[in-house]
Order: C-alpha cells, then structure tokens, then sequence
C-alpha cells in the first residue's frame, strides 16, 4: 500500500471554484466512507479548511486510486469531474508526505507561517479515528505531521512570515493602521461559533473592540463563546450572544462584522447589509449598487479624430477618416461628395440640415466646395469633429462606517456588498490577492529544511517498519525449531536432568540469536533506504517464511496500534 493525496488548493484553483467545492462536515463523512469502500483505498483522511480540500489515501494501485479519488471528490464537492479536473494536484509517497508536513508548518498557507492549520489537521485526523477510516500509515502520518508543525514554530521564527488568516483580514480591513488602533472602542458582531470565528471574537477582543456580539444558529456555543470572551484575563471586552435572528438589528449597530459559518447558501444579504448602514452614511447605499460609471479619458488634443459620438447634428461622418488628421488640411474632406459638404458648410454657420447617406467617391472631390468649407473653416477655427465627452468627476464614495470580514468558504457574504457606500469588504478572494505580494521572513529556508529532514525520516521508519513483521516471523519459526529440536532431544536423552536440558537450551538459543542478529539488524537497515522494500521479500523466500504467519504479525500490530489511537491525537 502507498499513500496518495488528490486535491485542489487557493494555489492551485480559483476561490470561485473552491467555494463551490467546498463540503459541509456531512459530506466529507459520506466522502470519508466511500472512499474506504473503494477498491483501490484501504484508509482515507480528508483535510478540508476554508483554501483547501484534500483527500489522503492509503491504496494498492496508483492510477486507479487517481481515478478513484479524483471522482469521488467531484461527487461529493457536486463540482463536474471535468470542470474540476484542470484544478487537482496529485502528490505519491514521499512527496505526499512532504506535501502534508509543509501544509502542518504553514508553508503552504494563504498566510505563510499561520498557525490555525494544525488544529484543522488534528480535527481531521480525530474524524478519520472516530469513523475508522485512519489506519496505521494515516494515523502514523497525521501524528507526525503534527509533531513537524509543532517544530517548525518552536525552533523557527515562522511565525513572524505571516499571520493567522484573521489577524491578516483584520489589517486588511485597517488599512495600513495598526490593528489595534483601528480596532479600538469599535462594536463587533462575529457570526458563527466554530473554530475560526472563535479566533475571530478572541483577536477582536485583545485588539481592543469595547463590544463582540457573537450569533450563531445554536445559541448554546454562541453563549459559552461569549462566557470564554468575558471571562478572559487578559481583555476586558464586553461579550454577549444573540439569535440569528437579531443579526439585522445587529448591523445597525456594528462597526466591524466577521462571518464564518458552515452554511452553503449567503448569511449576509447586499440588501440587508445596505439597510444596516443606511442611516449612518445619510443616504440609500443600495444606489451604490448600481455599477460604477466607466472611466473616462480626457478629450483629445486639438488637431485630431477620436472615436466617440459626433457633435449633435453634423453631417459629416468622418467614421472613415484616418485618425491623426488635420483638421485645416484638405486630407479632412477629401473624397466626400459635394452634398455632404454643402450640409456641412451650412451646419457651421447654423442652419438645420437633414442628414443624409454620403457616398464615398474617388480622390476627385469638387475643388471649389473643398475650398469653400476651408474658407468657413478658418473663420469658425475649426472643423466640427468627433469627441469623447469630456470627464465627469464621480463624487468621492463617503469613508467606510461598516467594515466586513467574510473568511467563510463558501463565501458568507455576498459579494455586491462590495460596491456598497459606506461598507468595505474583505474576502476570501481579496485576501488571496493580497497575500500573494506578502513578504516571506528567512525562517522559510530553515522550516524547509526541517520539513525535508522529517520527510527523510519518516520514509525511513516506514519503511523499516514493513519488514518488522517479516523480522518477527523469522524469529518466530527460529524459536520454534530450537523448541522442537529440544522436545527431540529429550526423546533420545530421557534420563537427561534439568541443569544439564536448561544449559543444553540457552546454547542452542544463543546460537541461533547470533546467526540471525546480523541478517535481521543488517535488513533493517537496508529496508530504511530508498528503493529497501525489496529485502522483507527476500527474507521471506531465502527462509520459505509463511505469508500468512507474517501477515498475523502485522495484523497483531495494528491492532495493538488501534487501542492507542482510541486516546485520541497528540
């Protein structure tokens, strides 16, 4: 068996697209299931976090585990397996395990260095135990994954490269102002009770907000999420919990909003949050929905044509003209028919003319109606041409009153809200884009190197461990036959005392001991190397071992393993 992970990642697709990949906890059961009920899977863990969506497989056979895997996230994300193929990455044995330790030490984090994925790997190495999908690569895997994150932040300054994805949208929202001076005094309602939105409440609080107001549809956690915030040393915020239902109410009061809920459909309306902050700004900010007006150049210069609507009435269509033209030169007119020029001359000095088809002729226009028109033209100054209207300043939008943060994936709150006077919005997608230019600290080269020093010894204990069975069952028919050789003995030698059957046993058995301690520590070794698989199969046919005695071994060991998983992870 060889582990495999299949999945899509911030990096790897479009928020659009993992937001609507994204599985609520009930699908990534039903995911979990059906994938250990697959052919080529023999465990499954799913790692599912607001940027990512992977599905780690112990299988047998790998393309047909790429297949398998790959079809059964596209059933349960609901996203076609076609549409979402060009979005999956796939990483086999080693590089599955390195793919997983940088993802524990933030490496591979929207926010490099963020710290909050550790507790999401732990959430989904306890369901993967709780359903017992896990097995022992997966548990051994997930285990050690914890352990390298743990490091990483220990030993390192990771830390200091990034931030958790909150305290990241919170100085997003802030502007360039300190969090904390930002924050200060402002009332904040955080939506949702779960893991991210707790951090939430937790950050505003030590950041300085008079006020968190938490809803969440089951009031019970949104009350002991309020009861943890009151209760804490090091804030004096004052925290309270409220229905869903009161969210509305909740808006006109808010300064800062933080949603993140497992909900699949918007919490946050643009409507709803236009009535919020209605009154605050003096104005419908629903008008502000409208879409913004496109940007307008400046007219151009003096002297040339433009491609924007001709002035109201001419007759002249210099649709054809080359650009760039003069407008006191012949080259203007030059091949339009006389009855076009004569409307032209006549709208100059004022007159209404009806407008008619022109008919482009050859370079051989009417001289003296050329020079007519230049004769007019030099006393208006110009001919009348074509221009792009001239710009008009859009009133400056008023400053945000109402600051929202959606870190939900699907998206909590709909995105129109952007367009909303008097709101601004940080998303998923903003924080993508602003994280992409976000600086990484020198403590990544060092995590790096942990990171492939742990992939290094992680393969080498796997690997070594797969021929532990085989050591075993060697040992155990060893054993055996020096039992039956003694029963033997004692059949020829009955009148053999106890002093002399108990020596006679410890030589055989010393003997026996020396002769395989050098085969079995020598073929651990080798087997920790790459490419060392190879050597329990030797060992088992140079010793015409049983299968189904080293298959016992190892059955043996799992569940030994099992019963110490139970206690949970580390």
């Amino acid at each position: 068996m060889s582990l495999l992970v299949v999945g899509l990642s911030h990096r790897s697709a479009p928020v659009s697209v993992l937001e609507r990949a994204s599985l609520s906890a009930d699908a990534q059961v039903k995911l979990l299931q059906d994938t250990v009920a697959a052919e080529p899977a023999d465990e499954a863990a799913v790692l599912a976090t607001c940027n990512r969506i992977e599905l780690y497989a112990d299988v047998d056979k790998f393309h047909a585990g790429v297949a398998e895997l790959s079809t059964l996230l596209a059933q349960h994300s609901g996203v076609g397996l076609e549409e979402l193929t060009p979005y999956l990455y796939v990483h086999y044995e080693d590089r599955a395990v390195h793919h997983l330790f940088s993802v524990a030490c933030g490496l591979d984090s929207m926010v490099v260095g963020e710290g909050q994925i550790l507790g999401q790997i732990k959430d989904s190495l306890a369901r993967a135990q709780e359903l017992h999908t896990a097995g022992r690569l997966l548990n051994d895997l997930f285990q050690q994954a914890l352990r390298v994150g743990k490091r990483a932040h220990s030993e390192t300054g990771i830390d200091r490269a990034g931030q958790s994805l909150v305290t990241f949208g919170l100085e997003q929202l802030a502007l360039g102002t300190p969090v904390e001076a930002w924050a200060r005094d402002k009332k904040a309602l955080v939506i949702g009770a779960g893991s991210m939105s707790s951090l939430a409440a937790a950050t505003l609080a030590r950041s300085g907000v008079a006020e968190v107001v938490i809803a969440n549809r089951t009031q019970e956690r949104a009350e002991r999420l309020a009861q943890i915030l009151s209760d804490g040393d090091d804030t004096d915020v004052l925290a309270r919990a409220v229905p869903m239902g009161s969210v509305p109410f909740e808006l006109t009061r808010a300064d800062v909003v933080v949603s993140c809920t497992g909900a699949t459909g918007l919490v946050l309306t643009a409507d709803a949050i236009a009535a919020g902050v209605e009154t605050r700004i003096g104005q419908q900010p629903a008008e502000a929905l409208a879409a913004p007006a496109p940007a307008t150049e400046a007219a151009p210069a003096a002297g040339t044509a433009s491609a924007a609507a001709p002035e109201e009435g001419c007759p002249l269509d210099l649709s054809a003209v080359q650009p760039g033209f003069s407008v006191m030169g012949e080259a203007a007119v030059a091949g339009m028919d006389a009855a076009t020029l004569e409307q032209h001359a006549a709208w100059v000095a004022g007159a209404t003319t009806d407008r008619r088809e022109t008919v482009r002729t050859g370079p051989e226009a009417d001289a003296e109606l050329i020079g007519a028109l230049a004769a007019t033209a030099s006393v208006v100054g110009r001919i009348p041409e074509r221009r792009r209207p001239e710009p008009v300043a859009e009133p400056p939008r008023p400053e945000p009153v109402l600051f929202l943060l959606d870190l939900a994936m699907p998206r909590d709150i709909d995105a129109a809200a952007h367009r909303l006077a008097g709101v601004r919005l940080v998303d998923i997608e903003s924080l993508a884009e602003a994280s992409a230019d976000a600086p990484m600290a020198a403590d990544v080269d060092q995590v790096r190197r942990i990171v492939s020093d742990e992939v290094a010894a992680f393969g080498a204990a796997q690997r070594a461990a797969r021929i532990t069975p085989t050591v075993v069952a060697l040992r155990t028919m060893a054993a055996d036959v020096v039992a039956g050789e003694i029963a033997r003995l004692e059949g020829r030698l009955p009148g053999l005392d106890d002093k002399h059957r108990a020596e006679i046993t410890r030589t055989v058995r010393r003997v026996v001991d020396k002769l395989l301690h050098a085969p079995t520590v020598r073929v651990k070794q080798l087997a920790a190397e790459p490419g060392g698989a190879g050597y329990a199969d030797a060992l088992r046919t140079l010793f015409d071992l049983d299968p189904e005695t080293v298959a016992s071994v190892s059955r043996a060991e799992e569940s030994t393993e099992k019963n110490a998983e139970n206690r949970g992870p580390a």
